[in-house]
């Protein structure tokens, strides 16, 4: 199991799955949006790259005189900072007051906007064909309450409204942003000139700022992904965008994210039967391995558009409340094995919870604690393989005659051993099947610990994140070395051990070391105490197998005559 566990992980990281190359084109026509039916917004023109400054357009462009000063304005609540430009408006800085950054540059409340973007939650606004459109950061917008707003007591909420309104042309732009205290969640409603054919495209930057004390594993993880409402979740790594690449809609969100954080923009308010989003560009950023991530909206008929924004920690807890299937946005191992395991990650992190939150443990014990549950539960599993196994030592002779006999006639020669199965009760298979049942939860374990936001910055012992890698080494040496001890006592209590199965004893051990190496060492923690707890299980399984021998389990009848 542990060799398979390695295979899985190290042709994982050397072979990731290719996805297939999104076709950069028009989106499908969305219904729920303003442009009339039979018409869809042209992705076209704009999707040629990033919106460059340009003299607005004569329809809905603005003299350049008329573009106010900038007014820097925050909203603080009891989980985030948002601070916010009026131009645009955009959003400039996003604090998660709950979270720390481990980048070593700096401290403080992590921080999802990188130093210098600063074009988060900004919009640009395309009328018709792409022609007439206007970046509304060159508008500097009133804002009312004009000294922010502070949110304090538990559910509360409040508003913060941007507002332009030309002197002389009849255009007028409107964005209000609903802020509740103990959610993530930004309601945004926003209003402009009714138009046909008219969409807002809404920049979602080029991925959180880098937080992770090991900043190469941090930038590994940044990726853009979207919840196309019939084909389900595309996700794709900013490393591997070489060219402006688009996600058609219609989407039910679109987002980019780090190793623990995330911001995201959901369709609509939250209701059923809510607009859907356009579709999602990601323009490649050259030298520093992000991506530009845009997502395009329709605008209603009345010049109306709305949507929430998550920005936040990718706790699955909190996402799977959201809905949509926004867990989805980090999924829990392969593709093809979630259906099978998802079950299990639930167990997994309740189980966390309930240690942590109930019983006051630590993670660093919740980690040993649940280690040597596991092993505990799967005890029993383990004696029935073992006894298999014994009943299948003590035919091997027996089967062995009925080979030499029967060598010619394999018709003959199955037969036999199927009878001789039957009369001594062997399953052939009962020894592995056991061990196999736990495997999901196993894989499952292996996936939480590995990528739960509940390890980060978590301390214990020595060790100050087990989330990161042990900076000792100590952690991955322990694991191998107990791994060779668990199978020392098993090769001990065998009468015969052929020189595969030694040469693994001495192999495993050494390939599961360089393997687990720059693993979390939360990771490491639970499987150390796992292989440490099934030491005394292995020598009562040995003690047994040794009494077996002793006492010549072997009353199995050779095969009948004739």
């Amino acid at each position: 199991m542990a060799l398979m566990t390695a295979v899985f992980v190290v042709t994982n990281r050397m072979f990731p799955p290719v996805l297939p190359e999104p076709a950069v084109e028009p989106p499908p026509e969305t219904p729920t949006g303003g442009a009339p039916e039979g018409e869809a917004i042209d992705f076209g023109q704009e999707m040629g790259g990033v919106a460059e400054e340009a003299d607005p357009p004569s329809e809905v462009g603005l003299p350049e005189a008329l573009v106010r000063d900038e007014e820097i304005v925050t909203v603080e609540t009891p989980l985030m900072r948002v601070v916010f430009s009026s131009r645009g408006p955009a959003v400039r800085s996003v604090e998660l007051l709950e979270y720390e950054s481990l980048a070593s540059s700096g401290g403080g409340p992590v921080q999802l906007v990188p130093h210098g973007i600063e074009t988060l939650l900004a919009g640009t606004w395309r009328v018709g064909s792409g022609s007439d459109e206007l970046d509304l950061t060159r508008l500097s917008h009133s804002v009312s309450p004009a000294d922010g707003l502070r949110l304090t007591g538990p559910g509360e909420s409040a508003t913060l409204t941007f507002r332009y309104e030309h002197p002389s042309q009849p255009f007028a732009s409107e964005l209000r942003y609903t802020f509740t205290s103990d959610s993530y969640i930004v309601g945004v409603e926003g209003r402009l000139p009714a138009r046909a054919r008219a969409a807002i495209f809404v920049d979602l930057g080029v991925g959180p700022a880098v937080n992770e004390l090991r900043e190469a594993d941090d930038r590994a993880m940044m990726a853009f992904s979207a919840k196309h409402v019939s084909e389900g979740v595309h996700s794709r790594p900013f490393g591997r965008v070489k060219e402006p690449e688009a996600v058609t809609g219609p989407l039910s969100w679109a987002a980019v994210k780090s190793k623990y954080f995330v911001k995201v923009i959901l369709a609509g308010g939250g209701d059923e039967g809510e607009a859907t989003l356009a579709g999602l560009w990601a323009e490649p950023i050259l030298g520093i391995g992000r991506a530009a991530v845009r997502v395009a909206m329709p605008i209603d008929a009345d010049g109306s558009y709305r949507y929430r924004a998550y920005l936040g920690p990718i706790d699955r807890d909190r996402l799977s409340a959201v809905g949509d299937d926004l867990q989805e946005v980090n999924p829990v191992g392969w593709a093809f094995f979630r259906p099978i395991i998802k079950p299990f990650v639930a167990v997994a992190l309740w189980a966390m919870r309930m240690l942590h939150d109930h019983l006051g443990l630590t993670y660093g014990w919740v980690l040993i604690a649940i280690g040597v549950l596991v092993r505990v539960v799967l005890w029993p599993l383990n004696q029935k393989a073992m006894r298999s196994q014994l009943k299948n030592m003590a035919a091997a002779p027996l089967l062995e005659e009925i080979k030499q006999k029967y060598g010619k006639d394999p018709q003959r020669m199955q037969q036999e051993t199927l009878k001789l199965y039957r009369e001594q009760g062997i399953n052939p298979l009962a020894g592995c099947v056991p061990l196999l049942i736990p495997w999901p939860m196993l894989l499952a374990l292996f996936f939480v610990f590995q990528n739960t936001i509940q390890l980060r910055g978590q301390s214990f012992l020595w060790l100050q994140d087990l989330s990161a890698p042990d900076p000792l080494y100590v952690l991955p040496v322990f694991m191998a070395a107990s791994l060779f001890v668990v199978q020392r006592i098993s090769m001990k209590s065998m009468a015969t051990v052929n020189p595969q199965m030694k040469m693994m004893m001495y192999v495993l051990p050494i390939v599961l070391l360089f393997v687990f190496w720059r693993f979390a060492s939360g990771l490491n923690l639970y499987y150390a105490a796992f292989n440490v707890a099934t030491i005394p299980q292995q020598i009562l399984i040995a003690r047994e197998r040794r009494r077996a021998q002793a006492g010549g389990v072997v009353p199995v009848p050779g095969p009948k005559k004739g």
